[in-house]
């Protein structure tokens, strides 16, 4: 059986760009102490760009 991930680790990536959430991840708040930026693939500006961490 698949294990459940705690939902209290879940966080939104926010395109920097439109400000629209498009991604949800997880993160260890152990050891990242920062907030977490990526670049991914945003679909309504159809273009990669910065996403960053956000709440839920």
């Amino acid at each position: 059986m698949a294990k459940v991930k705690r939902s209290d680790h879940l966080i939104g990536l926010r395109c920097t760009t439109c400000k629209r959430r498009n991604y949800y991840s997880h993160r260890n708040r152990k050891k990242v102490e920062r907030k977490i930026e990526l670049k991914k693939f945003c679909e309504w500006c159809r273009k990669h760009t910065a996403h960053k961490e956000v709440k839920i």
